[in-house]
């Protein structure tokens, strides 16, 4: 069962790591020099410390948080959690005094005479330590769950303009073909039909394959209206990435808007720029006037934003150019 109390993060326990080392050094740096003491002694004991009760406590926490506190009601998660994080500091300190015997580094002199003393004192602090490091990973794993479904409400809220907007266009050229052609609009209404089911899909990102797919699909839709002018081509090789929904489909949707001429074919081509992490869709339409994105556009750099952290850029206004800049999507090739 996931709860988010229960998460913590791989870098969360390098930081933990790392502060504990630290910590522990400086600390018992400090208590050597006033014991006039080595105080390279002291260092070198606390980084052995440090380690020693981090490490046990990323055994023992994350055994008890993956195996045992899913299992139980949350009435037990504070006793266990106390056990465990008193175990850890306990059997850490042992442990960290063993190493310091075999390495032949000078203890202070309590640690020969009172070590279970030292022990229990040590796996009390270590539990009070874990308890503020716990509340900071909840509140942390609890903002990112906000996070997240503010994302997604916003990215559904995005979602529902972009096929009413479909649906307008498809459906005025459907209207033109009634009258014009019967046959051509049965057809238009049964592509419409298939290319609604392909992209139903609830996800936010899709296979860029199947991004394809759907242009594909849209293109011979729209050519049905514009008698087979419109060539849509991949060029070269597509990365196997996740997209935002809409994406491609988008662009080839403007270019058609602005760039069309009924005079003569037009021709799209999609190529994807491997160094540059990007999605290059150029036309040899009508030269683009304006670089102020409508309602499509600004959806689909919105959407960018969210889902990859990346951006939609206009590179050529002659040569009808947009550049899909992914961020971050090649790291999320799952759909969500």
């Amino acid at each position: 069962m996931y709860n988010i109390e229960l998460r913590i993060k791989t870098l969360d326990w390098l930081y933990i790591l790392l502060i504990g080392i630290i910590f522990a050094t400086l600390l018992s740096s400090l208590g050597y020099r006033l014991l006039e003491m080595p105080w390279i002694h002291g260092a070198v004991f606390g980084a052995l410390l440090g380690f020693s009760i981090t490490l046990f406590s990323l055994l023992f926490i994350t055994f008890m948080n993956q195996t045992i506190l899913p299992k139980v009601t949350k009435i037990f998660w504070l006793p266990l959690a106390v056990f465990f994080s008193f175990f850890s500091g306990f059997l850490g300190t042992l442990f960290s005094i063993f190493l310091a015997n075999l390495l032949h580094i000078q203890l202070i002199e309590l640690f020969h005479t009172q070590l279970f003393e030292i022990a229990v004192a040590i796996g009390f602090l270590t539990y009070i330590v874990g308890a503020l490091l716990y509340r900071f990973v909840k509140m942390r794993n609890e903002k990112e769950v906000v996070d997240h479904n503010y994302v997604q409400s916003r990215l559904r809220s995005l979602e529902t303009q972009l096929n009413p907007h479909f649906l307008f266009n498809a459906l005025n050229s459907i209207a033109e073909l009634i009258h014009q052609d019967p046959d051509k609009a049965e057809t238009a209404i049964l592509k419409v039909s298939t290319f609604l089911r392909n992209t139903m899909d609830e996800h936010a990102r899709i296979p860029l394959r199947d991004e394809i797919r759907n242009v594909r699909d849209y293109v011979e839709l729209e050519n049905i209206r514009f008698s087979g002018k419109i060539d849509f081509q991949v060029s070269g090789e597509m990365p196997k990435i996740s997209v935002p929904k809409f994406s491609i489909q988008l662009l080839v949707e403007n270019a058609l808007k602005h760039g069309f001429e009924p005079h003569r074919v037009l021709h799209i081509v999609l190529s994807y720029d491997k160094e540059k992490h990007a999605l290059i869709l150029i036309n040899d339409g009508k030269p683009i006037k304006s670089t102020t994105f409508g309602t499509g556009l600004g959806n689909l750099a919105q959407r960018l934003k969210l889902l990859c952290k990346g951006s939609i850029k206009i590179t050529d206004k002659q040569n009808p150019t947009f550049a899909i800049y992914l961020g971050d999507c090649n790291e999320n090739t799952h759909r969500g």
